[in-house]
């Protein structure tokens, strides 16, 4: 495992206790190696020019591992808008994690990057999940983004968000959502590294959509999830999503912040 300290400033933006986990922030250099921003390897995903194959690698503690559905959703939304000719890959790997209680965006980088089997620009593209014990420091979070190719998912956290407000909706349900919504913004939705033509950023939450049918609604990622909807949640992007993912694709959209260009 490599020891590396990282270096820049701590992506934590809340609003309203909602965490912001897609915002923006300076490009953060470890030891010379960018890990960027949320967005920041959204080219990288979309293209085919350089990466024609890509990873997923999943490290979840013991017991704490995906549902199998979600595993399969994720292949397919990230089928759905990236252009991966030699396919898409997902690993999972059962890990114990340094940290088992309360996590911060600092943790969740500095164990992601020591536990991850590769970095993310080798001869395929990686992105990567961790999926441990504990919570995050605000409990309310479900999920977070915190560098341009890692996530967390808190399954404590979504078992939590069961409940109360809509007994139907499941843990396994609000896993699939959050996932998508998660890489949802490792792809740079909503507005995290280029400006939509469509008015459809949530103004009071920065990153996400205003719109409840796409996975970018804002309460996808927050404890109170079900209370938001009173059918399924959703799982997809919507046009909107879709249309911005598509003009950074084909460079009508000017896109920021970016490791790896055509």
């Amino acid at each position: 495992m490599r020891n590396r300290r990282l270096i820049g400033a701590l992506l934590s933006c809340l609003m309203l206790s909602v965490p912001m986990s897609g915002c923006t922030s300076e490009i953060e250099n470890i030891l010379g190696e960018s890990w960027g921003v949320p967005g920041g390897l959204a080219l990288a995903c979309l293209r085919d020019d350089s990466y024609k194959e890509m990873v997923i690698e999943i490290d979840h503690a013991p017991g704490y591992n995906p549902e199998t559905s979600t595993v399969n959703l994720l292949k397919q939304r990230l089928g759905q808008v990236c252009d991966k000719p030699d396919g898409i890959r997902i690993e999972l790997t059962e890990v114990t994690f340094a940290e088992s209680e309360t996590w911060t965006a600092d943790k969740v980088r500095d164990i992601a990057h020591e536990t991850m089997d590769s970095p993310p620009q080798t001869s395929v593209l990686r992105w990567h999940v961790i999926m441990p014990q504990g919570k995050y420091s605000d409990d309310s979070v479900l999920g977070v983004a915190v560098d341009a190719s890692t996530i967390a998912l808190f399954p404590d956290s979504i078992e939590d968000a069961t409940s109360i407000f809509n007994p139907r909706i499941s843990a396994e349900d609000i896993e699939n959502s959050v996932m998508v919504h998660e890489f949802g913004h490792l792809l740079g939705l909503v507005n995290l590294v280029y400006t939509s033509p469509a008015d459809h950023e949530d103004s009071e939450h920065p990153g996400h959509s205003n719109n409840e049918d796409s996975v970018m609604y804002w309460a996808v990622e927050t404890v109170t999830i079900s209370a938001f909807f009173s059918g399924d949640l959703p799982t997809e992007f919507d046009q909107d999503d879709l249309d911005d993912l598509e003009g950074m694709k084909s460079g009508e959209l000017e896109t920021s912040d970016q490791l790896w260009r055509p």
